[in-house]
C-alpha cells in the first residue's frame, strides 16, 4: 500500500520542477507539504512523507531551507502542520519522527520567530489538553529544542514562563514517561545561567519537594537517568544544594509514602547506590561529590549518617573504571569530615578498597592509580588514633603489597603518590596488631629507597656530606634550588624521605610496647627474623647504605631546605632506633661530616628566622649527635650534671647559631661587652667550640689547623681578660682542639702558657679537663711551664684511663707484644725529654696498682727499643728504692698477688742488661742483689712470674761482673739460706714436670728450671774458685741427672743444656763440693752408700761404667740432633760436656778415659757432622772434637789428613769473617796441636804460627763484653755455656 502511494507521488508535474528535491527518487517538496496538510491523506503515507523530508533534512538541507526560507506562509503553515500531527499520533516511534523533522526544521530554518511559533503552539496545546498524558509529544519537543538550540531555554523561561508551571503539573501526573520528559525539559532550563537565575524561586518554593519525591519514586530507567540529569545541574548552584540538603518534611503530611528522613536526597543518592546498574550507581556517586564539592563540613555528615560510604565502598567492586571513579572522588571528599572516621565506615571499607587498588592497578589508567592511591593516603592519615584501620593482619600485609607492586609502575606520578601512601601509612596504629609484619615492612621500604636511588643518577666519585654542600653553594645560582631538577623526581625524593622517618618513628614508638617486641607467634625453640631488632637494624643498615648515599647525590646538583629537613631529621630519629649501636651510629655521621654538613645548611637557610623547621631539625640533630659522642668518649666521667649543662647549653644556643665557619672563628675573639648580661655571645662561642671537639674527635677537621689554634688561642685570652672561666667541658674541647692543632700551629707564648696555667690552677681537679689523647699528652709534656706544674698529674690520668689498658699482655720473658709497642705513643716522647723519667719513676711508687704496672710496662718497652738512651744509673737507684718499699710494706702472700713486681724485677733484669761490657758491682747493685735474694727466698716454686726475672738478674749478677765483685756476689748468695732452699725445690720439680706435646715449647715452668740449673751450676763454679763458706747444702740423685740427659723425654733443648752445664760444673769438682750433697737412686736417709759392682766403677765414684758409656752415646746423639736442627748453643754444651767427661775420666782412670776418647763411633760422628749443610772443617763444634781427640791421642779418630786439611782450609779462610764461636774453638785446635807434639812438617808448623797470630788475643776478649742472652724468658751466659 505504501508502494502504491509512492508510486502516486511521482513524478509531479503540477509545481513545477524548482520544488523537486535531489533524492533518490525525487521528492517534490510542495508535494510534500500538501499531503502532510491533506486531512484525507492516511498516516501510512503521511509517514512515509515524513521520512523522505527527514532525510532530506538530514542530507540535502540547503535545498529544502532555499525553497522555503523564502516563503515565510509556507514554513510556518508547515510547523503548524507537523505540530499539529505530532499530537495525532499515538505510537512513540511515530512521534519521535515527527518531534525529529520538526526539530531539524527549525533548526535548519535559523530563526527565532518558528520558535516562538512553536511555544505560542506548546502553549495552546497544553492549555486545552483534556488529560496529562495529551502533554507528552509537547513536553518532549520542548526538551528536544532546548537540546538542540542554545537559547532556547532563555527564551523559553523569558517569553513563556507560564509554560515551567505545565512542567511542575507534569511531575504530579502518575506516569514516569511524562515525568521523565519533564525532567529532561527542567534540566535543560537549569542547565542555562539564566534559566538558573529566573527559575530559583520555582525550585525553591515548587520544584524542590516535588523532584525528590519524583527522583525517590522513579522506576523506570529513563526517569531515574533524567532525574539525576537535572540533579547534576541543580547541583552545579550552591544555593540549589543548599535547598536541596535542608529540604523540611512539609510534603510528607501530604505524601504519606514520601520518603523518611530530614534530608532525602542522601537516602534516594543511597537507594540509587543500591541499584545494579553501574551507570545509575557513578551517576548517583557524582551527584554525591557534586554536592561534597561545596562544602564537605557542611554536606558529608548527612550522607554519613545514611550511610552513603558503606553504599559507596561496596561499589569498589565493579568492573567500571568510571563507577570508580566516582566512588574515589566521592569517599576522598567524605575524609575530610571526622564524622567518616569516627562513624567507622573506613574500618568497613578498608578491606574493598585495598582490594580494588590491586585490581586497579591491573588496568591501563594512571588517573586511576593516582586517584586510588591519594584516597588511600588521605585514609591512611586522617584516620583517628584511637579507632584501629586495620583489624585484620590480612589486610595490612595486603595494603602492603600493593603498595609493593605500585613501586614498579613505570608512571613517575603513580609512584609518588604511592611513596606517600607509605609514608601515611607507616603509623603505629595501623600496624600495632600483632605480630607486626616487619619483614613485609623491611622489603617495602627498601623497594621505595632503591626506586628513589634509580631516579638519581651515579656520581663519579665519593665526596664527604661537607664537600657536597660547599660545592653546591659554591655554584652557579642556578644551582641552588630545585629548578633544574624535574619537580617530581623532587617531591618523589622529599615523599620518600617522609617515609623513612615515619619508619624510624614506629620502630621508636614500638620500643615501649611489648607485643611489638617479638612474634608472638613464634615456635618456643625458634628464631623469628619479625622482630623489632631486627627491624631496627635493617632502618640503620639501610639508611648508610642506600638513604644517606641517596640524599648526598642530590646534594651534588641541588639542596632543598625541606628535603634536608626530612633527612635531618629522620638521622636525629635513628640515635633511638638502636639505642646499643647510637655510638657507633655518631661517630660514623661525624665522621663523615655531618657536623660541617649542618652546620653549613644553618648558615645558607637558616639565617634572619627563615626555615624555622631546618633551623630547628639542624639544631636538634646537633644537640643529639654531640651529646652521643659525649657519652661514648666521656665514658670515664659519668657525670650526669655536665651532660645535662651541656644539653641545656646546645639546646639553647644551637638554634641561634647560625654564622658561617669563618664567621664563627672570627665569633671565638669577642670580647662581650663589660657589664652585660647578655650570654648569647659566650653561649655561640661555646656550642662552637663543642662543635669542632667532636669533629676533630672524629677526623673531620674542617677548620684549617692553623686558624682553630690562633682562634682557640684568642678565646682562651679573651675569656681570661673578661674574667670569665669557662665549664670544664669547654675548656676540655679548647685544650684538645690546641693539643690538634698545636703542630700546625706557633708555639705559644709566654702570655698565652700563663694564662692556660692559671684556668686550669682554678680548677679542683685536672681529670676534669683530661682527654686521653696522644697529642695532648704530648702538649703537656710540651712545654715546660705546664709540665713542671701538670706532668705527673697528665701523666697519672694517662695510665689511669680505661683506654690504656695492658692487662690482657702476655709477659713471655721480657718480649712486649707489638700491640704495645705501636700502642704507646708515650714512647717517642720520652725519647725527646727523657726526664719524664724522673715523674714515671715517682708514678711507680705513689700511684695505684694498676698504674704503676703501666708505667713499668711502658718503661720497659722504651728500653727495648732504645738501647742508646743512657739512664740505667738513674733507673737503678730508683727501682732499689721502689723495690725496698714493697719488700717492707708487703708479706710473702701479698708479694706473691702483687702483679707489678714481676713487672718491676724484668725491668730491673732489663735495665742490668743495658750495661755494655764486665763492670764492677757499686753498693746499689749489691744492695738490689741482697734484695731480690731475700724475694726469691720468700717465694713457692710456682711463683714463675716472680721468680724468673729474679733469677735472671741472679745470674747476671754473677757472670758479668769482675772477679772481685763476683766473689761478693756468690758469698751473699751462698749466705741466703731460704734462697739455696728454694733452688733445691725448684731442681727437684725437674723430675715431677710432664713432657710436653711439643719438645721445642718452652713454657714458664720450664723456664723457670733452666734458670735453676744455670744458677745453681754457677754457684758450685764460683764457690769452688773461690772457697766461699756455704751455710746451705744442695742435694742431687746424680742418677736422676745422668737420666735426664740420657732419656731426654722430649725435654726443651734449653732445659737439656742447663742440666747439662749443672753436669759438668760438678764433674770439674769430682763430685766433691761442699755446696752440692750427691745421693744414690735408692738411697735412703741414713742409710750407707751402695757399693760399686767392679774395680772401674770403683774408680770412677760416683759414676758407673755403664752410665759413662750411656751417657757419651746420649751426648753422641745430641751432636746429631744439633746438625740437623742447627743449634750452636746445644752444640757448644755438648762439646763442652763431653769435654768435661773425658777430663774428669781421665783424671779417675786414664785407661778408661783413652778407651772412650778413642771409641770408633767419635770417627763416624765427625763424619756425619762433616757431610751436614757446611761440610767445613771450619765448625765450632767439629775444631773443638778435634782438638778433645787430639789432647787425649786417639790417632784412629783424627788423622794427619785431617788436621792438614784443616790447616788448609783454614789458611785460604778470612778469619777476621769467621764467627766468634767458630774463631775460638780454631785457636784451642791450633793451640793443642802445638801442645800435643803432633808430628807435623815444617810448613805446616809456620803455618800454624801464622794463624795464631792471624787470631791474636781470642781468649783475652772471650768474656769483656756483653755475652748474657735471653733465649725464650731465660738469661744466658754464652761463655758460660761455651767455655
Amino acid at each position: 500500500m505504501a508502494a502504491a502511494a509512492a508510486e502516486q507521488l511521482l513524478p509531479c508535474g503540477g509545481h513545477g520542477g524548482r520544488w523537486a528535491l535531489p533524492l533518490r527518487p525525487p521528492l517534490c517538496l510542495a508535494c510534500a507539504v500538501e499531503t502532510l496538510s491533506d486531512g484525507s491523506s492516511s498516516l501510512v503515507r503521511k509517514k512515509h512523507v515524513l521520512s523522505r523530508l527527514h532525510d532530506a533534512l538530514a542530507w540535502q538541507a540547503l535545498p529544502v531551507v532555499q525553497l522555503l526560507a523564502p516563503d515565510e506562509r509556507v514554513c510556518v503553515h508547515l510547523i503548524g502542520t507537523l505540530f499539529g500531527l505530532l499530537h495525532t499520533v499515538e505510537d512513540s516511534g511515530s512521534m519521535d519522527l515527527f518531534i525529529e523533522v520538526l526539530v531539524q526544521l527549525v533548526v535548519e530554518l535559523k530563526s527565532e520567530h518558528y520558535l516562538r511559533c512553536i511555544l505560542d503552539e506548546s502553549q495552546k496545546e497544553l492549555c486545552k489538553a483534556g488529560t496529562m498524558r495529551g502533554n507528552l509529544p509537547t513536553f518532549t519537543l520542548l526538551g528536544k529544542l532546548a537540546d538542540a538550540i542554545p537559547g532556547f531555554a532563555d527564551i523559553l523561561v523569558v517569553e513563556h514562563s507560564n509554560l515551567v508551571d505545565h512542567l511542575l503539573m507534569g511531575l504530579t501526573y502518575p506516569n514516569e514517561g511524562i515525568k521523565a520528559a519533564v525532567c529532561y525539559m527542567y534540566g535543560k532550563l537549569y542547565s542555562s545561567p539564566l534559566g538558573t537565575e529566573q527559575l530559583s524561586a520555582h525550585f525553591e518554593e515548587k520544584l524542590c519537594g516535588l523532584f525528590l519525591n519524583t527522583l525517590g519514586r522513579a522506576q523506570t530507567r529513563e526517569l531515574q537517568v533524567n532525574c539525576l540529569g537535572l540533579l547534576k545541574e541543580l547541583l552545579k548552584t550552591d544555593h540549589f544544594v543548599s535547598i536541596l540538603m535542608n529540604n523540611s518534611k512539609t510534603e510528607e503530611s501530604e505524601n504519606p509514602d514520601f520518603l523518611e528522613g530530614e534530608n532525602p536526597l542522601p537516602l534516594v543518592l543511597k537507594k540509587l547506590l543500591l541499584t545494579r546498574d553501574e551507570m545509575l550507581q557513578a551517576a548517583s556517586s557524582h551527584c554525591v561529590a557534586a554536592v561534597l564539592v561545596h562544602s564537605p563540613s557542611r554536606y558529608a555528615p548527612a550522607f554519613i549518617r545514611a550511610d552513603v560510604p558503606e553504599f559507596l565502598f561496596e561499589c569498589l567492586s565493579c568492573n567500571s573504571e568510571r563507577l570508580i571513579w566516582s566512588v574515589y572522588c566521592c569517599l576522598l571528599l567524605l575524609t575530610e569530615e571526622r564524622l567518616f572516621f569516627s562513624k567507622c565506615h573506613t574500618v568497613y571499607g578498608i578491606e574493598s578498597l585495598v582490594r580494588s587498588l590491586q585490581d586497579v592497578l591491573q588496568l591501563n589508567n594512571v588517573e586511576l592509580h593516582k586517584q586510588g592511591l591519594l584516597l588511600f593516603t588521605e585514609i591512611l592519615k586522617r584516620q583517628p588514633v584511637e579507632i584501629k584501620l586495620f583489624t585484620n593482619r590480612g589486610v595490612c600485609v595486603e595494603a602492603i603489597d600493593v603498595l609493593m607492586e605500585t613501586m614498579n609502575c613505570p608512571v613517575l606520578e603513580v609512584v609518588v603518590e604511592a611513596v606517600r601512601a607509605v609514608a601515611a601509612f607507616l603509623r603505629k596504629d595501623h600496624l600495632n596488631s600483632p605480630p607486626v609484619p616487619y619483614e613485609e615492612l623491611q622489603k617495602l621500604l627498601e623497594a621505595v629507597l632503591k626506586r628513589c636511588a634509580d631516579l638519581s643518577p651515579p656520581q663519579s666519585r665519593k665526596r664527604h656530606a661537607g664537600d657536597l654542600l660547599f660545592s653546591v653553594s659554591q655554584s652557579h645560582p642556578a644551582n641552588r634550588n630545585l629548578s633544574r631538577v624535574p619537580q617530581r623526581q623532587g617531591q618523589f625524593l622529599l615523599n620518600t624521605l617522609e617515609s623513612f622517618r615515619n619508619a624510624c618513628r614506629l620502630a621508636v614508638e614500638f620500643q615501649s610496647d611489648p607485643m611489638a617486641q617479638e612474634n608472638a607467634f613464634t615456635a618456643p625453640n625458634s628464631k623469628s627474623k619479625d622482630t623489632l631488632s631486627n627491624f631496627s637494624e635493617f632502618l640503620l643498615r639501610i639508611c648508610d647504605s642506600l638513604c644517606i648515599p641517596m640524599v648526598m647525590d642530590c646534594l651534588e646538583r641541588a639542596v632543598s631546605p625541606s628535603v634536608m629537613e626530612v633527612f635531618i631529621s629522620t638521622l636525629n630519629t635513628l640515635f633511638t632506633v638502636v639505642p646499643n649501636m647510637r655510638n657507633k651510629f655518631s661517630k660514623k655521621l661525624a665522621s663523615s661530616s655531618f657536623i660541617r654538613l649542618t652546620l653549613e645548611l644553618k648558615a645558607r637557610f637558616c639565617s634572619v628566622q627563615s626555615n624555622p623547621a631546618l633551623n630547628q631539625a639542624c639544631s636538634s640533630f646537633l644537640c643529639s649527635l654531640c651529646l652521643s659522642l659525649y657519652s661514648d668518649t666521656e665514658k670515664e666521667r659519668t657525670s650526669s650534671q655536665e651532660e645535662q649543662e651541656m644539653s641545656e647549653l646546645l639546646q639553647k644556643g644551637l638554634p641561634q647559631l647560625n654564622y658561617t665557619v669563618a664567621e664563627s672563628l672570627l665569633l671565638l675573639a669577642e670580647t662581650p661587652e663589660p657589664f652585660s648580661l647578655d650570654q648569647s655571645l659566650c653561649s655561640h662561642q661555646h656550642c662552637f667550640i663543642l662543635l669542632l671537639y667532636f669533629a676533630y674527635t672524629l677526623g673531620d677537621r674542617f677548620v684549617p689547623e692553623a686558624e682553630l689554634f690562633l682562634a682557640i688561642r684568642n678565646f682562651l685570652l679573651s675569656a681570661q681578660d673578661h674574667g670569665d672561666c669557662p665549664p670544664p667541658y669547654i675548656l676540655r674541647a679548647t685544650l684538645y682542639l690546641l693539643a690538634v692543632c698545636q703542630d700546625k700551629g706557633k708555639a705559644l707564648d709566654l702570655r698565652s702558657l700563663c694564662t692556660i696555667r692559671r684556668i686550669l690552677d682554678n680548677l679542683p681537679d685536672l681529670s676534669l679537663v683530661y682527654v686521653h689523647c696522644p697529642l695532648l699528652l704530648k702538649f703537656f709534656l710540651r712545654y715546660p711551664e705546664l709540665m713542671g706544674r701538670f706532668g705527673h698529674q697528665v701523666l697519672q690520668l694517662w695510665f689511669s684511663w680505661g683506654d690504656c689498658k695492658q692487662t690482657e699482655i702476655e709477659e713471655a720473658g721480657f718480649g712486649v707484644s707489638d700491640q704495645l709497642n705501636t700502642a704507646n705513643p708515650l714512647l717517642p716522647i720520652l725519647k725527646s725529654n727523657s726526664s719524664i723519667l724522673l715523674i714515671l719513676l715517682d708514678l711507680v711508687c705513689s700511684s695505684s696498682v694498676e698504674v704503676a704496672w703501666k708505667v713499668l710496662m711502658t718503661l720497659k718497652t722504651f728500653l727495648e727499643r732504645n738501647e742508646d738512651v743512657l739512664v740505667c744509673d738513674l733507673l737503678r737507684s730508683q727501682f732499689l728504692q721502689i723495690l725496698q718499699q714493697l719488700l717492707v710494706e708487703s708479706s710473702s702472700a701479698s708479694l706473691q698477688a702483687n702483679r707489678n713486681l714481676p713487672v718491676l724485677l724484668s725491668l730491673l733484669f732489663l735495665v742490668q742488661l743495658r750495661s755494655k761490657g764486665v763492670r764492677e758491682l757499686d753498693s746499689t747493685d749489691f744492695k738490689l742483689l741482697h734484695q731480690v735474694s731475700n724475694l726469691c727466698g720468700k717465694c713457692r716454686p710456682r711463683d714463675t712470674d716472680l721468680l724468673q726475672p729474679s733469677l735472671n738478674f741472679l745470674y747476671w749478677s754473677l757472670h758479668q761482673t769482675t772477679p772481685c765483685s763476683q766473689q761478693r756476689a756468690v758469698a751473699v748468695l751462698l749466705s741466703n739460706v731460704s734462697l739455696l732452699e728454694l733452688l733445691q725445690k725448684v731442681l727437684e720439680h725437674t723430675w715431677l714436670r710432664s713432657p710436653p706435646s711439643e719438645p721445642a715449647y718452652l713454657s714458664s715452668e720450664d723456664a723457670l728450671l733452666c734458670s735453676g740449673w744455670l744458677l745453681v751450676a754457677s754457684l758450685l763454679l764460683y764457690q769452688h774458685r773461690y772457697n766461699t763458706e756455704v751455710h746451705q747444702t744442695l742435694s742431687l740423685d746424680l742418677t736422676k741427672v745422668l737420666n735426664a740427659v740420657i732419656f731426654r723425654k722430649k725435654k726443651p733443648i734449653l732445659l737439656l743444656v742447663s742440666i747439662m752445664q749443672f753436669l759438668r760444673a760438678v764433674l770439674r769438682q769430682n763430685f766433691s763440693s761442699s755446696l752440692l750433697v750427691i745421693v744414690g737412686q735408692n738411697t735412703a736417709q741414713g742409710a750407707t752408700q751402695p757399693q760399686p759392682s767392679s774395680l772401674q766403677d770403683a774408680a770412677l765414684h760416683p759414676l758407673a761404667m755403664q752410665q759413662v758409656f750411656l751417657l757419651v752415646v746420649s751426648l753422641q746423639n745430641l751432636l746429631v740432633h744439633v746438625q740437623l736442627q742447627k743449634d750452636l748453643l746445644l752444640s757448644q754444651a755438648v762439646v763442652a760436656c763431653l769435654e768435661t767427661l773425658v777430663e774428669y775420666l781421665y783424671v779417675k782412670n786414664q785407661d778408661v778415659a783413652l778407651h772412650v776418647a778413642s771409641q770408633p763411633w767419635h770417627r763416624f760422628l765427625l763424619f756425619t757432622l762433616l757431610n751436614g749443610g757446611q761440610k767445613s772443617f771450619l765448625q765450632p763444634e767439629v775444631l773443638r772434637l778435634m782438638a778433645l781427640f787430639l789432647r787425649y791421642q786417639s790417632s784412629n779418630i783424627i788423622s794427619q789428613k785431617e788436621i792438614s786439611q784443616i790447616l788448609q782450609e783454614a789458611a785460604e779462610a778470612n778469619l777476621a769473617e769467621l764467627p766468634e764461636a767458630t774463631s775460638h774453638a780454631l785457636h784451642l785446635f791450633l793451640c793443642q796441636i802445638q801442645s800435643s807434639h803432633c808430628q807435623v812438617e815444617p810448613v805446616q808448623s809456620g803455618t800454624i804460627q801464622t794463624l795464631l797470630k792471624r787470631l791474636p788475643g781470642q781468649r783475652s776478649t772471650w768474656v769483656k763484653h756483653q755475652d748474657i742472652v735471653c733465649l725464650g724468658s731465660v738469661a744466658v751466659s754464652l761463655s758460660h755455656i761455651g767455655d
